[in-house]
């Protein structure tokens, strides 16, 4: 896989250089801080011109650098639910097909810190460059989980305790009233059609978000990010959040 983009690299470098097999820059690239690190990390590194670096990674926005990288590596939920003794939420995502909500999903979860996400293995979208671009090193913090079958999922998490919200349009209860129950899954539906009813039969509560404005709805990575900051906020308050 290839990462492109300044932060992409920068938070790899930092968070997990081994993973990096090549690093590619533009001659007139210019970050002492970021190339000092390279060569401490003992990475190895090319200069390249404009021209070489396009032909690498045919992209909008490359910022004069990319890294040839493993391909991603998904992790396995219960190994999740055991090593985390309860105290990670897992954001489920239902039939979520764009690469850049995925990204910026992945990137509010890093940043609200103690999330993992899970993906379907079909009808969504799986971790690709794009994604990793746009979340802009948050795969380096958030696990990842790819799953045959998300019911499946939601079952044996509730074998183990954990209680499954989801984001409804409609109905649902509003979530400035909502006292969350942990630990949790919390699940997010496509746009446009929502959580699939299959998976609705197994929430335990479900949340709409409170709007006032005109008669539209969030994309689901803005969704996310309300729902994410509402999480942590009431783990804090329970004393459950990141330092996990």
């Amino acid at each position: 896989m290839l990462l492109y983009g300044k932060n992409s690299v920068f938070e790899r470098v930092k968070a997990n250089p081994a993973s990096i097999k090549n690093i590619f820059l533009e001659e007139k690239f210019s970050q002492p801080q970021l190339e000092s690190l390279i060569r401490a990390k003992r990475i190895p590194f090319k200069y390249v011109s404009l021209k070489q670096l396009q032909k690498i990674k045919r992209a909008d926005l490359l910022q004069g650098i990319v890294a040839e990288v493993e391909e991603f590596k998904y992790a396995d939920f219960l190994d999740l639910t055991r090593e985390s003794s309860g105290k990670l939420t897992f954001l489920i995502l239902d039939r979520v097909y764009d690469p850049q909500n995925l990204g910026a999903i992945m990137r509010t979860a890093a940043c609200s810190g103690g999330f993992a996400v899970v993906i379907p293995k079909h009808r969504a979208c799986e971790v690709t460059e794009t994604v990793l671009h746009v979340a802009q090193g948050g795969e380096n913090f958030v696990p990842v989980v790819r799953a045959t079958n998300i019911t499946n999922i939601l079952l044996e998490a509730k074998k183990d305790g954990y209680w499954v919200a989801g984001s409804v349009i409609e109905a649902g209860r509003s979530l400035d009233e909502v006292s969350f129950p942990f630990p949790l899954c919390f699940v997010l539906g496509s746009e446009g059609s929502g959580i699939r009813y299959g998976i609705q039969k197994h929430l335990d509560l479900k949340v709409n978000i409170p709007m006032e404005g005109a008669p539209l709805s969030f994309n689901v990575a803005t969704s996310s990010a309300v729902f994410c900051y509402e999480i942590s906020r009431q783990r804090r308050r329970l004393g459950q959040n990141k330092g996990l």
